[in-house]
């Protein structure tokens, strides 16, 4: 009996599924204060290959100075350090 019938088969891929980038705000220090911080921007700063289905920001890490960001979604403790700096969250869809 050949090998490939032999094996087991087992799990699907899901040809609906999402890709979502996870940044965390450690990774956002390469950028000035006040700067605005978009999914181009990420691109040219090298953080993110491509843009896949959507940027997800996480709260791991510290910001000190604020930053106006525009990604597609944030997690709650990101959004509380950025805006206790001072920043501000625009999720983009």
């Amino acid at each position: 009996m050949p090998l490939a019938r032999r094996l087991p088969k087992r799990g699907f891929r899901n040809i609906f599924r999402k890709i979502i980038v996870a940044i965390n705000i450690e990774q956002l220090n390469k950028f000035p204060a006040g700067s605005v911080i978009d999914a181009e921007s990420l691109i040219r700063a090298g953080l993110v290959n491509r843009k896949y289905d959507g940027i997800k920001l996480l709260g791991k890490g510290m910001i000190d100075y604020p930053l106006s960001v525009k990604v597609d979604m944030v997690s709650q403790g990101a959004r509380t350090k950025i805006e206790a700096a001072g920043g501000s969250i625009i999720e983009v869809n």
